[in-house]
């Protein structure tokens, strides 16, 4: 009802209103103006987009966008799906070490001594009975030059072989001869240990070819400093890796090294990316071979309690084009989600036994809980302000 009053002239006016209806009126003005803008999340502060925010449009009929939700039903069919960036952690050799003598190659340096006691030897005479033939080397071809003997090809032999198709070879010359012959390595019966230890540097294959743990020991052992190291092993033209420690816990890894192995101890490289409602965001780089989901969420200092959903844990990860496929075991889109609901027993072993992959990104999206009850607190606050 509109109130009146009477003027001094004696005219009658509305009469204004008073202040608690001031009062309901602001509040009410300012609620209908903060409302619709506190739910659709665009006026609280926050570090982390909705759940609903990043699958919006996901399941419309064009979306680039898959959207798988891992449970104990989905995992088994998603753990056969090819990696989505493949990089060979483990292409090893699998035989065991066995003993085995160091083989003549070219470039090695040869050493003979003939020994004959007869009285008319063509090599030697009554005052010196032995004569030395030092630092003969092998050629490229593998052969060496012997006086009466000719050329021989030898690399590919042993040492004790060696010495026996000479001293046969020379049986017609020196029929009662002796030979003794020594190998000095030369740099293709070397193994060079390029990096990742203490000592890195060119060791020579003794008589016995070693094991790749005793060079590596002999190099004065891998450094402390590297993150889940790789040991990588190159043999004519092939690439072999390793992670160190599934080297050094299984006896048939440790194998048999030959000349012109190079041996290179590299840290792990491989990360992932944390973002959201985490106790860090940053890149996170993998501290042993495999990383589950629960690990990286635990590695990213957990989910922070008072901000993230624990229905809306988000893996993005990028196929290549090629790896897509319309049926089989495989990404029907390049760009998949994999969604977690870690307040269920299902969603929790699930998240257990899924796979991190290098360069996923794993996103604990924002609870929408917080911000209800920052909008309550802000209304609250507001209609402080206007009493």
């Amino acid at each position: 009802m509109r109130h009146a009053f009477v003027t001094a002239t004696g005219l009658t006016a509305p009469r204004l209103p008073q202040l608690p209806e001031m009062r309901a009126g602001l509040r009410a003005m300012l609620m209908a103006l903060l409302l619709p803008l506190v739910i659709a999340g665009c006026t609280m502060p926050r570090g982390a987009a909705l759940q609903s925010e990043v699958l919006r449009g996901t399941d419309a009929p064009d979306s680039e966008v898959q959207v798988v939700e891992v449970t104990r039903d989905t995992l088994s069919e998603i753990a056969l799906w090819p990696a989505a960036n493949a990089e060979p952690r483990q292409r090893w050799i699998t035989t065991g070490a066995a003993p085995s003598a160091r083989i003549i190659r070219a470039g090695d340096l040869v050493s003979l001594s003939v020994w004959d006691s007869q009285p008319d030897s063509l090599l030697t005479t009554e005052a010196q009975r032995s004569v030395d033939m030092s630092r003969i080397p092998v050629s490229a071809s593998g052969k060496v030059f012997i006086p009466y003997v000719g050329e021989l090809r030898i690399s590919g032999l042993t040492a004790e072989q060696a010495r026996r198709e000479i001293q046969s070879l020379m049986a017609p010359i020196v029929p009662d001869g002796q030979v003794q012959l020594s190998v000095v390595p030369g740099a293709r019966n070397t193994i060079d240990v390029v990096t990742g230890v203490a000592r890195p540097g060119r060791v020579e294959l003794p008589e016995i070819s070693p094991t790749i743990l005793s060079v590596l020991a002999e190099s004065g052992g891998i450094s402390t400093a590297l993150r889940n190291p790789l040991v990588r092993l190159n043999r004519a033209g092939q690439a072999y890796a390793i992670p160190a420690r599934k080297l050094f816990s299984d006896p048939a890894h440790d194998i048999q090294l030959r000349g012109g192995d190079r041996i290179l101890v590299e840290e792990d490289r491989r990360s992932y990316i944390a973002l959201g409602a985490t106790g860090r965001e940053q890149v996170v780089f993998f501290e042993r071979e495999e990383i589950t989901a629960l690990d990286a969420l635990s590695s990213m200092g957990g989910l922070n309690d008072s901000r993230a959903d624990l229905q809306g844990v988000l893996i993005l990860r990028d196929y290549p084009e090629s790896l897509v496929r319309e049926t089989g075991p495989a990404p029907r889109k390049a760009q998949v989600v994999f969604t977690f609901d870690l307040t269920s027993a299902n969603g929790l072993f699930a998240a257990r036994r899924f796979h991190i992959q290098p360069d996923d990104v794993v996103l604990a999206t924002e609870s929408p809980v917080p911000l209800f009850l920052q909008a309550v607190r802000l209304f609250r606050g507001v209609e402080h302000s206007v009493n």
